[in-house]
């Protein structure tokens, strides 16, 4: 059983199913944090919800790029990719929290590409540094 699980294409399948279950449960997440309803904006052409939502996946999927590449067991991975996932939460609050003037959520939410297209980077740009930290 031990080389069953040795074998990387038995590996990657794991790893991928595990992120793919993540990445489903801190979108979820994400939709109770968020004042909108993510997939109900994008069916109806939201694109700045689009891009928020977008960079939260490359973000989430990034952290886990990392945590794959720097740990060797798939409980180590998940658990890195946990705690880069509540960083990433965190940097999210913290957007929100830096910006007085005016309300992310309802601004992505009325469709601001630029506000969208800011999250979208946040997202991603924090993912890096998240994902540097775990190597």
């Amino acid at each position: 059983m031990k080389e069953f699980w040795e074998n990387e294409f038995i590996q990657t399948a794991a790893y991928y199913s595990v992120v793919i279950l993540c990445m489903i449960v801190f979108l979820a997440v994400f939709e109770l944090v968020t004042k909108y309803r993510n997939w109900e904006e994008i069916k109806n052409g939201n694109v700045a919800v689009a891009m928020a939502t977008g960079g939260k996946i490359f973000g989430i999927a990034n952290i886990f790029r990392h945590s794959i590449m720097h740990n060797d067991t798939l409980l180590t991975m998940i658990t890195w990719g946990i705690f880069g996932f509540f960083l990433l939460l965190i940097g999210y609050f913290i957007f929100e929290f830096l910006t007085p003037k005016f309300r992310i959520d309802e601004e992505i939410e009325n469709n601001n590409k630029a506000v969208g297209f800011i999250s979208m980077v946040l997202s991603i740009g924090l993912s890096y540094v998240i994902g540097a930290g775990l190597s």
